[in-house]
């Protein structure tokens, strides 16, 4: 008798099994509150990285609060914001930085202008000086390109400037002082022939401590700006005539004065070799 009693009280037993699942919601609809919270504007890229994780979740049994990728990978509103303003100012700058077609046109008239009365006094000084044989100027869309030869300016291998040829970088200079607004690139350029000098590793020292040292005297003159002037040296890479014989070496040994136009990008100077 007080066996089946007790048999009968076993089969009352309530099936729990349905616990499970229904805490495995809640754990779920928790974590949806917690990130919903979390979210003080709504960001796609944060959307998105929550349903994909919830997707996950629900497809493989992982929980979401196993993914900090839902909170961490979303942007913040307030620097999404500021980012945009500065992208926005940024081109906004761009803009106004920007010249018409008629406007540009203008300009490069006006500077061609400039340019053109540069070169009549530069070449007003080669005659008055009789230096035909040693400078030249030659006037193009990108620039005003003066050329001296080297034998005006240096000894034979040596960089420093001959006492005689510091009046002609003070003259130009002082030329230069009535057109302040251009930038001014002084490159050096050899022949072929190694050097052979202790001072000098190989044309590259040679030729860009020329450009230096014509540049220094030019820039005594306190009425330039320092910041609109650039050195350069091309060693033996750049020969305006085949090093093959004495007097074509002596056509690629100089030193190369420019004065770009100001709508020209003077930090790449190869641009500039327009005819």
């Amino acid at each position: 008798m007080s066996k089946k009693r007790k048999h009968e009280e076993h089969e009352e037993h309530v099936d729990e099994s349905w616990l499970i699942p229904y805490a495995d919601l809640l754990t779920l609809l928790l974590a949806l509150f917690i990130v919903l919270y979390s979210m003080n504007s709504v960001d796609v890229k944060k959307f998105e990285d929550m349903s994909r994780a919830f997707s996950i979740a629900l497809s493989t049994g992982s929980g979401v609060l196993d993914m900090p990728s839902v909170v961490e990978h979303g942007t913040d509103p307030d620097k999404s914001d500021k980012d945009a303003d500065d992208m926005e100012n940024e081109q906004n700058n761009e803009d106004e930085g920007k010249l018409s077609e008629s406007e540009l046109q203008e300009l490069i008239k006006h500077e061609e202008a400039e340019l053109e009365d540069l070169k009549k006094k530069i070449d007003d000084y080669i005659d008055k000086n009789g230096l035909m044989s040693d400078l030249e100027t030659k006037l193009n869309m990108s620039q005003l390109l003066i050329t001296i030869s080297d034998n005006a300016l240096f000894a034979p291998g040596q960089a420093t400037v001959k006492p005689e040829a510091k009046e002609l970088a003070t003259a130009i200079a002082k030329m230069l002082q009535q057109y302040p607004k251009y930038d001014i690139v002084v490159a050096g350029h050899t022949d072929d022939t190694p050097v052979n000098r202790a001072e000098f590793r190989s044309n590259w020292d040679l030729s860009s401590m020329r450009a230096v040292r014509f540049m220094d005297i030019m820039l005594e003159n306190k009425d330039l700006e320092p910041k609109r002037f650039s050195a350069i040296g091309y060693g033996e890479y750049h020969p305006v005539a085949e090093n093959t014989s004495t007097e074509n070496k002596a056509k690629n040994r100089r030193v190369e004065v420019s004065i770009i136009h100001t709508y020209v990008n003077a930090s790449n100077p190869q641009q500039l070799k327009v005819e």
